[in-house]
């Protein structure tokens, strides 16, 4: 199978390409803003779909979405791809699905609670460990009663049931307090305001529709519309990972292929480590270590190398790094750390190059036949077939309304759940004849009429006290009662309580306040 190509090497004057074979042993593209990151991720997004590769990749500033139209080509592209060695190159679109997690730019993205687990869960939620331990029971719990747990509305019911039984529940399953249930429900709260309703729920995304290859062979590229979802690190990376784990989870050992089955691009790799905790950072690695002979591929691109831990950074077999400015002691350690990444080459000095690299040049080392890396080499990255820059609302509608999903994931579906479950136990425990007992009395219309009037109980209490105060303050006594009808039906215990004189008082000055009497 033909290899990618990259760009030319203007060190050896040789092209500078991606083995299939090899794809799946990762990479990374990494360099500072403005240097031309998104337009390599775009060359290599359309190389794995020209060769049959299904392509995932989050659009976190709306540009990536160019795939989807072709390009101007001619000009200064054509004499480039000419100059680097691009065989027949004209403008060309490359067959996209559009998902959303909000649902308003592409397909709605949607897991079930069930499926992104606690783990994941807590680390959104931003939880202790104390409130992870107490989340870890409400999904055993659920698991035991057979309750299933597919949104944000299943998940706060059982926390509520865990509040109601909450000392049958710390017998059985270990100790849960109720400033954690409480905690929990808070985070859950804030989720939802973020647009957590939307992501969990059904119907669930399929990994089939992620990994699709259209009639032509090509493999259709799935761009994640992230521009607002960037604004919630958490949510966003931890969704790329609960992808990532659920490609590892569910597709079956393979090996080494001719090519892989999906090469995944997770934008903005430094949001998926920081502040990770250390089991998360662990359960990171080992996905990545493994997912390889699942056929998987995965690419993180981030400014600085060192954005990635080294664990995971030694994993990745396939590096482009584009300029870093050493402005800063900081840049001059990422500059110092992305030299003695790659292999050396005795023809360049990587660290003395590497801040003075122009746009769309990079540094590259692939893994070449026996997985051994290629020596370093100053590249001139090749021009993608699409338009390098967003595409207008028109066009995104176009590309939908083609959408080889077609319409499967724009409507929710709420089956029965949980919530559904637990509410009717309780309707089917109360008695009946109950709510209209409540009509007139407590709960009922006459209550309200008192609590607009005097607030609620425990504003009744206030109420109460200062005229207690007061009585006792000018020597008065609590006598006879209001005496009037209006007293009796809408003073209601204020009224009886203090009927004697000082009663009378605050009983006329409230109502007279209220109807705009003096």
């Amino acid at each position: 199978m033909d290899p990618i190509l990259l760009g030319k090497g203007t060190t050896d004057d040789v092209p500078v390409t991606l083995l299939p074979a090899l794809a799946n042993r990762h990479g990374l593209v990494a360099g500072a803003t403005g240097t031309g990151k998104t337009v390599t991720l775009m060359t290599l997004a359309e190389g794995f779909s020209r060769i049959g590769v299904p392509v995932f990749v989050a659009d976190v500033k709306g540009d990536v979405s160019g795939l989807a139209v072709a390009g101007e080509g001619g000009g200064k592209l054509a004499a480039r791809a000419a100059a680097i060695g691009v065989q027949d190159f004209a403008p060309e679109a490359s067959p996209v699905v559009f998902w959303d997690l909000y649902g308003k730019l592409g397909h709605p993205v949607r897991t079930t609670v069930s499926e992104m687990g606690p783990t994941l869960l807590a680390r959104i939620l931003e939880l202790n460990d104390t409130q992870a331990g107490v989340l870890d029971i409400v999904f055993k719990l659920a698991d035991d009663r057979g309750l299933l747990l597919l949104d944000l509305d299943d998940l706060r019911a059982l926390l509520n049931l865990v509040a109601a039984e909450r000392k049958a529940v710390s017998a059985e399953y270990g100790l849960v307090s109720a400033p954690s249930v409480a905690a929990i429900q808070r985070a859950l709260l804030r989720l939802s305001q973020d647009g957590g309703e939307q992501f969990f729920g059904e119907p669930a995304l399929e990994l089939a529709d992620l990994m699709r290859v259209n009639h032509d062979g090509r493999g259709v590229v799935g761009i994640l519309a992230a521009d607002q979802l960037i604004l919630k690190p958490r949510l966003y990376s931890t969704f790329l990972l609960w992808l990532l784990s659920e490609l590892f989870g569910n597709l079956p050992e393979v090996g080494d292929l001719e090519k892989p089955k999906l090469a995944f691009v997770f934008d903005e790799a430094h949001l998926l480590f920081a502040d990770a905790p250390p089991a998360l950072r662990q359960r990171i690695e080992q996905v990545v270590r493994l997912v390889r002979s699942k056929g998987v591929g995965i690419y993180f691109c981030s400014q600085f190398p060192d954005d990635v831990p080294d664990n995971v950074l030694g994993q990745l077999g396939n590096r482009v790094q584009h300029a870093l400015r050493a402005y800063t002691p900081r840049d001059q350690k990422a500059v110092r750390t992305a030299a003695q990444t790659f292999v050396p080459n005795p023809k360049l000095d990587v660290a003395a190059t590497l801040p003075q690299l122009g746009t769309g040049e990079a540094l590259v080392s692939t893994l070449q036949a026996g997985g051994i890396p290629s020596p370093v080499q100053v590249t001139k990255i090749a021009p993608p077939r699409c338009r390098m820059g967003a595409i207008t609302e028109a066009e995104r509608a176009r590309v939908r309304a083609t959408s080889p999903v077609g319409t499967r994931y724009d409507t929710p579906v709420n089956r029965e759940s949980a919530a559904e479950m637990l509410a009717a136990r309780v309707q089917a425990a109360t008695p009946a004849g109950t709510p209209a007992a409540q009509q007139d009395g407590e709960g009922g219309f006459g209550q309200k009429v008192n609590e607009f009037l005097f607030g609620t109980r425990r504003r009744q209490g206030v109420v109460e006290s200062v005229a207690k105060q007061t009585a006792r303050n000018v020597g008065g006594s609590v006598g006879r009662s209001v005496g009037s009808s209006i007293g009796e039906s809408v003073a209601g215990k204020v009224g009886k309580k203090y009927g004697g004189q000082i009663g009378n008082q605050i009983v006329r000055g409230i109502l007279g306040g209220i109807f705009g009497r003096r």
